[in-house]
């Protein structure tokens, strides 16, 4: 029977608690929501003791479901100052579920500046997890690089393991939960939010987990469960951006960047222009380029056991040997095109440091753009970025300024064109020329954030889109679809990337809800992940409001409403009626 385990970091207590009928159907970000709506008062200091971080498995995490390895971790935001999920893909979640854990609640705040190790490993003969407390002294102030060697030698080559580097522990609002990917590195990250802040102010270094001899996840259903499987998998490997052999599989998510730069929406030196001249310098295409002339290296990752799609990558240096993994679309624009830097290389270093300190990419990319907009660097200077991120990772005034994001460096640095919202830093789509996304940015309860509610592949006219991104038509009901349909992928475990599939082919989406019938014993259709989904995103919005957050906060930043943005000379233009109405129906 599945548990929640509730841990107290005050005095390093635990229990194990029956999951409550009302979160039986819950996961992934539906459990995390309804736990932060529950149990966080809205007002509370993000980092002081009245905060809790919550990790929850998907629905169906933990099972044979491809692509399902998805942890969502949760807390008020200390970026955004709302509800924050952050997700990541890892075999960490799978562990949870295997050893029947709903969730693990993080509580408390510690009487001393000593950080943990959460041992959690499974207990054979007692059919359940043991819990053990262990000092993480050896780790503290050291980079993740370094640090994840040493912790599979201590536990064990198997386990799993999240944590929180150098930039939680200074409580950089830009720091993020970290997991191994299948290799060991430190490279898959619950990124945006702070979420690495919250995690260290509760004094909570480590959760390493073992499943070594736990049992299956528990099926309902196998017969409906199978069935749901086989169609999302066929879905999977019939589609053309997520088969294998496809442009997620052989260029990774930088397979986006020649074909949003050509549509004029790839935000460039700080959102100042729509296409950037060195975009084939840093994308997919030159990425698995590196792979084939360097040697070493790969394309077609996976970022966790299980996964078919398998769009992560090793990039190699000139030599060969491994410069990092992995560079995402967001990563290869947020210290490339948003930077005006060209160099693979260069981008490959600043994300291995980015790694290194434990610290989310996009918005890291984000503030290095504001530095150079105040004039601290050139724009396309490689050599002066990384110097701005060495001191990010020693953490002088200047690093810990920088280490707080895009939104308060701006502040201090007297920058008008800081493109976040809620206070997080946009991704990698001009919302001016691309306006559906433009309107997720806005009104997601999650600030600025494109996983929120995808509305790229509609938008995108070159590869069959059917709205047009320019125009303002339809954009709120569009944006508030995908972000209802989102709210319910992120609960199942699965990665959001089945989205191309399930949306293209109606019994990939049936295979979906099968799944989760299967494991929960339910009768959903595909009209329950909408219901699902505004059920989250209800508690979610109430969470913001109770914070003090209003319609008001749901704008984009003032600059895009009159500064035209080449090569399409268009603002951002959606009236503040349209925006309010994106969840004004529910």
């Amino acid at each position: 029977m599945k548990k929640i385990l509730r841990v107290n970091m005050t005095d390093r207590s635990y229990k194990f608690e029956d999951v409550p009928e009302a979160y039986r159907t819950l996961g992934g970000r539906g459990l995390t929501s309804t736990i932060v709506y529950d149990e966080v008062t809205p007002t509370v200091n993000p980092l002081g003791p009245y905060n809790k971080l919550v990790f929850a498995p998907g629905i169906v995490t933990g099972t044979a479901a491809s692509t399902s390895g998805r942890i969502s971790a949760g807390a008020k935001s200390p970026l955004t100052g709302g509800i924050k999920e952050s997700n990541a893909g890892s075999q960490f979640p799978q562990d949870l579920a295997r050893m029947g854990l709903h969730a693990i609640i993080v509580e408390g705040y510690p009487q001393d500046d000593k950080y943990w190790i959460m041992y959690v490993k499974w207990d054979k003969a007692a059919g359940m997890p043991k819990i053990d407390f262990l000092p993480a002294d050896a780790y503290v102030g050291r980079g993740l690089y370094d640090v994840f060697p040493e912790l599979f030698e201590q536990f064990g080559e198997k386990v799993s393991i999240a944590g929180t580097g150098m930039a939680g522990e200074r409580r950089y609002l830009n720091s993020g939960i970290v997991y191994n990917d299948i290799d060991g590195r430190p490279s898959r990250y619950s990124g945006r939010g702070g979420l690495g802040a919250v995690m260290a102010s509760k004094g909570l270094k480590f959760i390493v987990t073992d499943r070594a001899g736990s049992p299956a996840v528990p099926l309902a259903d196998k017969a409906i469960f199978e069935e749901g499987r086989k169609k999302l998998v066929d879905a999977l490997r019939s589609h053309p951006i997520t088969k294998p052999g496809g442009g997620l599989n052989t260029l990774g998510t930088a397979v986006l960047v020649n074909i949003i730069n050509e549509a004029g929406g790839f935000p460039t030196r700080n959102f100042r222009e729509g296409q950037f001249e060195g975009a084939a310098n840093i994308s997919g295409e030159m990425m698995a380029q590196y792979v084939k002339e360097r040697g070493g290296g790969r394309m077609g990752h996976p970022c966790h056991p299980g996964c078919i799609i398998q769009c992560s990558n090793i990039i190699p240096k000139e030599d060969g040997s491994e410069l990092v993994s992995v560079i995402e679309y967001e990563t290869t624009w947020a210290f490339g095109a948003n930077c005006g830097i060209d160099s693979l290389d260069v981008i490959g270093e600043l994300t291995r440091m980015t790694n290194d300190f434990g610290m989310d990419t996009i918005e890291m990319g984000g503030t290095i753009a504001v530095a150079m907009e105040a004039g601290l660097a050139k724009f396309g200077d490689g050599k002066r970025a990384i110097e701005l991120m060495e001191e990010v990772g020693k953490g002088t005034p200047l690093g810990r300024l920088l280490g707080n994001g895009a939104t308060l460096a701006g502040k201090a640095l007297g920058v008008i064109r800081v493109p976040s919202v809620k206070g997080q830093n946009m991704p990698a789509y001009e919302p001016r020329a691309i306006k559906g996304i433009g309107v997720t940015y806005a009104t997601s309860p999650m600030g600025a954030d494109h996983t929120a509610g995808y509305t790229i592949a509609p938008e995108n006219l070159s590869s069959g889109g059917q709205s047009d991104p320019l125009s303002v038509e339809g954009k709120a009901d569009l944006s508030r679809a995908f972000q209802e349909a989102t709210a319910f992928i992120d609960s199942t475990g699965h990665c959001l990337f089945i989205a191309f599939a399930i949306l293209d082919i109606p019994s990939g989406f049936e295979g979906v809800m099968q799944e989760c019938n299967g494991v929960l014993g339910t009768n959903w259709t595909t009209d329950d992940a909408t219901k699902y989904g505004i059920e989250v995103l209800k508690k979610e919005r109430a969470f913001n409001f109770g914070a003090g957050l209003s319609e008001k906060d749901d704008r984009l930043p003032e600059f895009m409403s009159y500064e035209k943005l080449p090569p399409h000379n268009v603002t951002f233009d959606i009236p503040d009626e349209e925006l309010d109405s994106v969840f004004g129906k529910m």
